[in-house]
């Protein structure tokens, strides 16, 4: 999972989007996978046991789904996209950017707030909830609230618990989930509303309560080939699909399909 000093600079700035894109190819046996952000410790796993069995490389460039998606649209290299939510994989669906054949509900999750290992848990977020005062006059971390799934998941679920008008004043957000999940592990925000499966990865942080999954739409991971990809990417998309490869996204807090 080792890039060229070239390839990295381009990843980067693909995602970034600081370059004109073109359809630079990466080498004939590597697989490259745009991912939403919590999925890192998973994939992180999951691409070193693939390559390990089959001998092709895999790169994964992580950032919110919205971002990997607009760069997907303006003709980032990427063989294989995994997005939180099913809109973005919509809009390239509709667009004819990815092999809708190949398109797959991959896993799901659960919204929790954390706050640090000292607080006080208290279970099921609910619409009696002080949450204002909970803060302290400190900020709440969430991804972007109006363009990142796990921020939309987030205000959607504090609006229907009529908590967003007393807090949105306080409101931190971040680029991705995983910016939002470090901000709490620092310090620098006493809570945070992340995926359940980024709590389980930060030991600076516990799960305070889990939002009810009914307070939101669903959080589905959907994933699919791109309308360029490779055929080493079909097989690595089959991959995440298998058992070893759903053991460790369990392991990780995911939910699997059916599940």
């Amino acid at each position: 999972m080792i890039l060229s000093l070239a390839r990295r600079f381009l990843v980067a700035a693909l995602v970034l989007g600081t370059l004109t894109l073109v359809p630079i190819r990466a080498s004939a046996s590597e697989v490259l996978v745009f991912a939403a952000a919590s999925l890192k410790n998973a994939l992180e796993k999951i691409g070193s046991d693939f390559e390990r069995r089959t001998g092709h490389e895999v790169t994964v460039s992580y950032a919110a789904s919205s971002v990997l998606a607009r760069q997907i649209q303006l003709g980032a290299p990427a063989d294989v996209f995994i997005s939180a939510n099913v809109d973005w994989m919509d809009v390239l669906q509709d667009q004819d950017q990815i092999k809708a054949n190949t398109r797959v509900d991959l896993l799901g999750n659960r919204l929790v707030l954390i706050g640090g290992p000292d607080q006080t848990g208290v279970g099921e977020i609910r619409a009696d909830m002080d949450l204002s005062a909970a803060l302290d006059g400190g900020h709440l971390a969430m991804a972007l609230v109006d363009a990142v799934p796990a921020g939309i998941y987030g205000k959607a679920a504090l609006q229907n618990l009529a908590l967003w008008e007393e807090v949105q004043g306080q409101i931190a957000q971040t680029d991705n989930v995983r910016a939002a999940l470090a901000l709490v592990a620092t310090g620098a925000a006493p809570l945070g509303i992340v995926y359940r499966s980024d709590a389980k990865v930060e030991n600076r942080v516990q799960v305070l309560g889990t939002f009810p999954s009914d307070l939101h739409l669903p959080i589905i991971y959907p994933a699919a080939v791109t309308a360029w990809g490779r055929p080493e990417a079909q097989a690595f998309l089959t991959y995440l699909q298998s058992g070893p490869a759903r053991e460790v996204f369990a392991d990780q807090g995911f939910a699997l399909p059916g599940s």
